[in-house]
C-alpha cells in the first residue's frame, strides 16, 4: 500500500542525502595523526556515523561504536576535529543519485520540504550550500538547534509547528533506526534509503513504511495523487 502523500517531507542529510563519509574519515584520521593515535580509515568511520560530530569524535577514540573515550582526550580531540571539518566539509562528500531529481520533483508538488540533521549548524549550512541543495528547504534544523535531536521526536515536531502542518500528514526520509524512532515517536510515516549510515545493520530490521535505493523511488512509493 503506498504512502499518502504528505503536507510536508523532512529529509535528513548525512547517509540520505550526502554521502559525507570521505570528509568525515579523512578528518577522524587527521585528528587521530595530530594525537599520535593509529588512523581508523574509511570503511570503520563509516559504521560510526550518525550520531553527531561529538559521538564520531568518541568513536574514533575508542575505535568502537560503544562506550566512551578518556573525557581529558576527548576534550582535546574535539576542537581538532571541528577546525579540520570547518575546512573540510564538502571538500569530498557528494550527493547520493536521484537526491537531485527526488528535490525536484518534490518542489513540483505543493508539499513544504525541510532538512532535520543531528550535525551541527556550523557544517550543515555549508555543505547544502556548496552541493546546491540549500534553496529547496524551507526549514533546516540541525543538532544544535533545539535541546534535543533524533532520535527524539523535538525536531520534526519543531518543523510541523513551524510550517503549520499536522505530524499525521507529514513524511521523513532518513537512512538509519534514528530516523525511525523520531519519525515513529512523532507520528510520522518514514521512508528510509538502504544506502546509508546505519551502524552496519539492514534498516529494514526497524520496519520503516518503506525502503528505496534510490530518493528518486519516493515517487513510486508515495500516492502522489
Amino acid at each position: 500500500m503506498a504512502i499518502k502523500k504528505p503536507d510536508m517531507v523532512l529529509i535528513d542529510v548525512d547517509g540520505t542525502l550526502v554521502d559525507s563519509v570521505p570528509d568525515l574519515a579523512y578528518c577522524v584520521d587527521e585528528m587521530l595523526k595530530a594525537l599520535d593515535m593509529p588512523v581508523r580509515g574509511e570503511e570503520r568511520v563509516r559504521h560510526w556515523v550518525g550520531n553527531g560530530v561529538e559521538r564520531l569524535v568518541r568513536r574514533g577514540l575508542i575505535n568502537d561504536l560503544n562506550g566512551e573515550p578518556d573525557e581529558a582526550l576527548f576534550e582535546k580531540a574535539i576542537p581538532i576535529f571541528n577546525d579540520l571539518y570547518a575546512e573540510n566539509t564538502s571538500k569530498r562528500s557528494c550527493l547520493y543519485p536521484g537526491v537531485k531529481e527526488a528535490l525536484e520533483f518534490l518542489k513540483s508538488t505543493d508539499v513544504k520540504i525541510g532538512c532535520v540533521t543531528n550535525k551541527a549548524a556550523q557544517f550543515t549550512l555549508p555543505i547544502l550550500k556548496d552541493l546546491g541543495i540549500a534553496d529547496y528547504f524551507e526549514i533546516v534544523i540541525c543538532g544544535d538547534t533545539l535541546e534535543k535531536k533524533k532520535p527524539d521526536p523535538m525536531p520534526l515536531l519543531y518543523a510541523a509547528e513551524k510550517l503549520g502542518v499536522k505530524p499525521e500528514q507529514s513524511l521523513m526520509l532518513g537512512d538509519s533506526m534514528s530516523d525511525v524512532k523520531a519519525a515513529r515517536a512523532a507520528g510520522f510515516d518514514i521512508v528510509c534509503m538502504s544506502y546509508g549510515y546505519n551502524h552496519g545493520e539492514d534498516i529494514r530490521d526497524y520496519n520503516p513504511d518503506a525502503v528505496v535505493d534510490s530518493m528518486d523511488e519516493v515517487k513510486t512509493v508515495v500516492s502522489w495523487n
